[in-house]
């Protein structure tokens, strides 16, 4: 699910620094004309050609992932349906579809298609991370760490596995969260920018230090407008958990501004403002979010 859109879009990374308020922009990121094409070219193929069900199944299952790409997740949702209805065996389409359930808070029956996902290919580590991680938004952090935490140990190595895992295993015992997050750091760290990330939430570094490291080493627009998706959503959760509502609001908003579709922090950025937005404030607190009028978009 890590998987990256392309664009035509490319800039002087290197010039960009961050602004004062530690805002780092990019230019959102456009539908290429290789996606564009590959849509063409797999619609022509499905309607043209005679095909096996097991064809038709992994050519549906392809243009769904370049729907998901560039966007389009309701055409992307019913190409994956049509594969498995050609292929019902097909586990890469079960975990897609309840990701998709993830996002519209169907927790059970995104469940039901992770196990369905998980019982055709038993090693699948995504299956296993994105069905944590729909544990952790349906409330079971317990079933949630376990499984992200088998996904962590099979690539340690990677700081968002280590941040996921906190965040599950935070809302069990947050000290020892704490103190688990700062070992693995300890133990993995191999100089990645993106373990700032993690070092944020260790209290290492302010927003403003990580903001200032993201732009290092960009090569392009679309390198920077990745990082940016990954790392506003990231800031969003860390204000989100100290109660910053306003500020957490603006960074989920930040992260869907660049377009990266696939990301899954463009995915589940999308789902916290929602969440947010069903979830009232506790009896006497104080919302630090703008009022809305009639003018707001």
């Amino acid at each position: 699910m890590w998987g990256c859109s392309s664009t035509n879009q490319m800039g002087d990374a290197k010039a960009l620094k961050p602004q004062p308020a530690s805002l780092v922009l990019a230019t959102p990121l456009q539908v290429s004309y290789q996606s564009e094409l590959a849509l063409a070219r797999l619609g022509q193929m499905l309607t043209e050609l005679e095909l096996t069900s097991e064809q038709r199944a992994e050519l549906f299952y392809e243009r769904a992932v370049v729907f998901d790409r560039v966007g389009l997740r309701s055409l992307a949702r019913l190409d994956f349906n049509r594969a498995l209805r050609e292929k019902p065996s097909f586990a890469e389409a079960y975990n897609f579809i309840g990701v998709y359930l993830v996002q519209q808070q169907n927790y059970d029956e995104a469940y039901e298609a992770f196990d369905s996902a998980l019982e055709l290919a038993p090693d699948y580590d995504f299956a296993y991370f994105n069905r944590g991680i729909a544990l952790y938004y349906g409330n079971r952090p317990e079933l949630a760490a376990a499984d992200i935490k088998r996904v962590y140990e099979v690539q340690p190595e990677d700081p968002y596995r280590v941040i996921w895992l906190y965040l599950a295993e935070q809302k069990i015992n947050a000290a020892a969260a704490m103190s688990r997050m700062r070992e693995r750091l300890n133990q993995h760290d191999d100089g990645a920018w993106n373990w700032d990330l993690v070092r944020l939430y260790l209290g290492e570094i302010n927003a403003s230090q990580l903001m200032a490291n993201v732009v290092k080493g960009v090569k392009d627009n679309k390198e920077l407008a990745e990082r940016l998706c990954e790392t506003y959503f990231y800031l969003g959760k860390f204000e989100l958990g100290k109660g910053n509502r306003k500020e957490a609001i603006s960074y989920f908003k930040l992260a869907l501004s660049n377009n990266v579709y696939d990301f899954i922090e463009h995915r589940y950025a999308l789902l916290e403002l929602e969440l947010m937005a069903r979830k009232p404030l506790p009896p006497g607190a104080q919302s630090n979010e703008p009022a809305k009028s009639s003018a707001s978009s």
